[in-house]
């Protein structure tokens, strides 16, 4: 038996031809990134917080997926298509996000996926 289980979120599109929405290994879970994009493959309709909160709610479902939450996150990956959009996306990570909050990074990457805004990844423990 391996000790790398692959895990998808049945709720979040289905991209398991190219990728697993977390990989699992004894300790620590490995959250791919997710972005604002619906089952349908477009980006959710509003601005950067209603897509920060799409991201956060997408990690949601493969944390629970994988049996974890995010009080067991212990790192974050904030990618950022304009860094003028910080801190609206800061308002809502800090709303839906537990006390004490993961270590973070935040970067502005020129291109990503389907023309997000905002792409968020994670790491958690088991």
């Amino acid at each position: 038996m391996s000790s790398i289980e692959k895990i998808n979120a049945p709720e979040n599109p289905d991209h398991s031809h190219i990728l697993s929405h977390a990989v699992k290994i004894p300790g620590l879970i490995f959250l791919s990134g997710q972005t604002p994009h619906g089952k349908d493959g477009m980006l959710v309709e509003g601005g950067i917080g209603e897509h920060t909160a799409e991201c956060i709610a997408k990690l949601t479902n493969v944390l629970n997926a994988t049996g974890s939450s995010w009080e067991k996150v212990v790192k974050v990956n904030v990618y950022l298509k304009n860094m003028d959009d910080f801190a609206a996306m800061n308002e809502v990570y800090e709303k839906l996000l537990p006390t004490p909050k993961p270590a973070r990074t935040c970067i502005q990457a020129a291109k990503l996926p389907g023309d997000a805004d905002v792409e968020i990844e994670c790491i958690a423990s088991v």
